[in-house]
């Protein structure tokens, strides 16, 4: 079947050729035979991707497609949207995975006969590994009350599948048994706003009764059991009709698992689409999700009520005969998460659709761990429908306390002895709303720790996110202390996120010497274990950084005496790079090119960031080279090769409107490009790079390159100018830059050692290790 269907736009284009948007623009109005737009908008039209591809061929600006970018535009094109291509390109994944014979035989033949056999194929692998139903249902992405992504429309839990009526009418007489046998009403989550990559932080439409309560015996709800589940489970195996559309791209999907392995493939997919989202989906820091897992410990039986695509779930260690359980209200990610699961382990795999606080999709779940990013600040969580829900063990939540809620629905899903760690807004931690709630976790030994991230560990960055640890109380006495944590010394510069090798190792090392002894020995200004009747006073207020002590400044005075050398060193040093008066000079009237006809004439090569590669090396970001920091950014692992910067290299951010470019030295070479970075790698034989970083800086020189938005700049690195001057006087320009980069770093240096100085001074008087005179 020829590829039609798939569209793609001008950006793609420029992708597929490796040209900027402008070329694709001019090609448009020079030839006359350029594929007409098939979709899309007057200002943003799109084309068939097959026609492109022949195109661009046919005019020698294109040998092949590269296998990667045709999976993605076709996933990307895919007429009925990424989410359904996503689900599908996942259930073929995981079929060539789990059953690559079977694959080989259903491909064999045409697209219709693969699309034909393909349901029944899939059912080998869905039915066993994720409870899979036959029969799709309704044909699309449509995802608003129980329709499901690309035919992922029914209800289950562990073990089984209930199929529902989706809106091109599945069988609602399919009903083998499932764990989620407590009906509910009307359809869910209308509303798609996601928290991030592994979480989606979603607005439930209150409909339904409570679900049941802690124990599978005692089932209690505030309104009459209505007729039609809430809950749906993540995935329904698609009919043929439905897969056709998206055989080529299954096709191409099975060629690149081939390259790199299925599991890899779906990785790259899922990525690349969050990425083409940013303000969709917010990513989590896998860094984050290994730490939660740390603190959870070893699970056969693991759940996460509120999953997005999987991460913490992805995070536990594997283990022999595991069970992976997941909840999410958005139904596209739901499935994901199932089929991403699936390709990473071995576990058994039990996903349902729907919202978790009003319709818990697996209410006689009793897990060994619980693992959660809840959506923060939701005042639409259920308040009035769950009023005498039995979750709600430790008391009834205020309409502005959902993450309490949340807190209640993890410790009623644990075993005795289990353990639950949710990612917390630090106001959870002392609202007041809040206080008997978090006072009556203590006292009964429910919360056992309660960690301060450092700023910019997840989104939102701007404001230091909690780790709440807790285990449900079993038959042993409450414990007497709480462990409280402060990690915020961690914290990186800028958005190059903290250090997070030196956070897992405060925290894990802390919580393993607090479970061993049921305390802690006292870590200034870190951690210590605090007795909990310490904290039943009025307020109640959990917040680390209000119960530990400040680290012992030893030799205070002695520290500040240093930096104070240390500043008077660099003053002195400023002086003498400061630049010499300036000369007057005749306007010179240099011939100009540009960085894009230097880049075609092979005088520099040119490279854009964002690929985290094989290997885990430190990342260069945009405010790295804004700020002449070292390399402090990271960035997920993918199959495409990381760029790495070489010595001699020059880097320029593409956003934010500042005329800056960094000369790449021996300290930072090495590093990974990151996003919103073009690299310029020059030939030094036609390029001096100290030169090409002045002249790139100049104010005009940016300001005609840039094209503005109503709320970002973009500079469009090709445009930019340089003068054609011979070599030797490029280097004397080039000296000349070198000496003000040295200038400008000085004054960074002296900036920060100022500031250290101001700040220890402060805080030296106010807490008495510094004499005031």
């Amino acid at each position: 079947m020829q590829d039609n269907a798939t569209e793609v736009t001008a950006a793609g284009i420029a992708r597929l050729a490796g040209v900027g948007r402008a070329a694709v623009s001019n090609w448009r109005r020079r030839h006359a035979d350029f594929p007409k737009p098939v979709g899309g908008t007057e200002t943003s039209p799109s084309f068939a991707l097959a026609e492109v591809e022949a195109w661009l061929r046919k005019q020698g600006k294109l040998a092949e497609v590269p296998l990667r970018e045709r999976v993605w535009q076709q996933l990307a094109g895919h007429p009925d949207g990424p989410l359904t291509a996503l689900v599908h390109a996942g259930c073929a994944l995981l079929l060539i995975h789990e059953r690559p014979t079977v694959w080989l035989d259903a491909s064999a033949g045409s697209d219709a006969r693969l699309a034909a056999v393909l349901p029944g194929a899939l059912e080998q692998v869905l039915t066993p590994r994720l409870g899979g139903v036959p029969g799709g249902g309704g044909r699309g992405a449509a995802v608003n009350g129980t329709a499901g992504v690309g035919g992922v429309n029914a209800v289950g839990g562990a073990g089984g599948v209930n199929a529902v009526a989706g809106p091109d009418g599945v069988n609602p007489a399919v009903t083998p048994p499932a764990v989620n046998s407590s009906p509910a009403s009307a359809p869910v989550n209308t509303e798609r706003s996601v928290h991030n990559a592994a979480k989606v932080h979603k607005t439930p439409t209150p409909a339904g009764p409570a679900p049941t309560g802690p124990t599978p015996t005692a089932r209690t709800t505030a309104t009459p059991t209505p007729s039609t589940p809430l809950t749906t489970p993540a995935l329904h195996t698609p009919t043929g009709p439905q897969l056709l559309p998206s055989v080529p791209l299954l096709r191409g999907a099975a060629e690149l698992a081939a390259e790199v392995g299925a599991r890899q493939a779906f990785e790259f997919l899922l990525g690349r689409h969050l990425d083409a989202n940013p303000r969709q989906y917010t990513l989590t820091p896998a860094e984050l999700a290994a730490l939660m897992a740390d603190l959870a410990g070893p699970a056969r039986t693991a759940l996460d009520p509120a999953c997005g695509t999987g991460a913490l779930l992805r995070a536990v260690d594997a283990r022999p005969d595991q069970e992976l359980y997941a909840q999410d209200s958005a139904p596209e990610l739901a499935a994901l998460s199932a089929l991403r699961l699936a390709l990473h382990s071995r576990a058994t795999v039990r996903a349902a659709a729907g919202d978790t606080l009003r319709a818990d999709g697996h209410p006689a779940l009793r897990a060994d761990v619980v693992l959660c990013h809840p959506p923060f600040n939701e005042r639409n969580w259920g308040h009035d429908e769950l009023a005498y829900d039995p979750r709600w063990e430790y008391g009834f939540p205020a309409r502005t306390e959902s993450e309490l809620a949340w807190v209640q629905h993890a410790l009623a899903r644990l075993t005795d002895g289990g353990t639950a760690v949710l990612l917390m807004p630090p106001a959870a931690a002392s609202r007041r709303s809040g206080r008997r709630i978090r006072a009556d976790l203590l006292r009964r030994g429910a919360l056992r720790a309660v960690v301060a991230l450092p700023v910019g560990a997840a989104p939102p960055y701007n404001i230091p996110l909690h780790l709440w640890v807790l285990r449900r109380p079993d038959r042993a006495p409450a414990a007497p202390e709480v462990l409280l944590v402060d990690t915020g010394r961690f914290a990186g510069e800028g958005r190059g996120g903290p250090d997070w090798e030196a956070v897992r190792e405060a925290v894990t090392d802390a919580w393993h010497a607090f479970t061993r002894a049921g305390r802690l020995t006292e870590r200034p200004g870190l951690a210590r274990s605090v007795p909990v009747i310490d904290l039943l006073d009025d307020d109640v207020d959990l917040a680390p950084a209000r119960h530990l002590p400040p680290a012992a400044v030893a030799d205070g005075a002695e520290q500040l005496a240093q930096v104070r050398e240390r500043l008077g060193a660099t003053l002195r040093l400023t002086a003498d790079l400061t630049p010499p008066a300036a000369g007057p000079a005749a306007a010179p009237r240099w011939p100009l090119t540009t960085i894009g006809e230097l880049a075609r004439g092979g005088a520099l090569v040119m490279r854009t960031g964002g690929n985290g590669g094989h290997a885990r090396v430190p990342v260069l970001t945009d405010h790295d080279v804004l700020a002449g920091t070292a390399p402090s950014g990271t960035l997920p692992e993918s199959e495409e090769e990381a760029v790495l910067t070489e010595p001699g290299d020059v880097v320029v951010p593409v956003l934010g409107g500042g005329a800056v470019a960094r000369v790449i030295d021996e300290a930072t070479g090495g590093a990974a490009l990151g996003r919103n970075l073009v690299l310029l790698r020059p030939d030094r034989t036609a390029l001096d790079p100290w030169f090409l970083a002045g002249f790139l800086r100049g104010t005009a020189n940016n300001r005609q390159a840039s094209s503005y938005a109503s709320t970002a700049t973009r500079l469009d690195v090709r445009r930019l100018q340089l003068p054609r001057l011979a070599l030797e006087e490029q280097r004397r320009y080039g000296a000349r830059f070198r000496a003000l980069d040295e200038f400008e770093r000085a004054l960074r240096h002296a900036s920060r050692l100022g500031e250290q100085l101001v700040r220890g001074m402060y805080d030296g008087l106010t807490d008495g290790t510094v004499a005031p005179d």
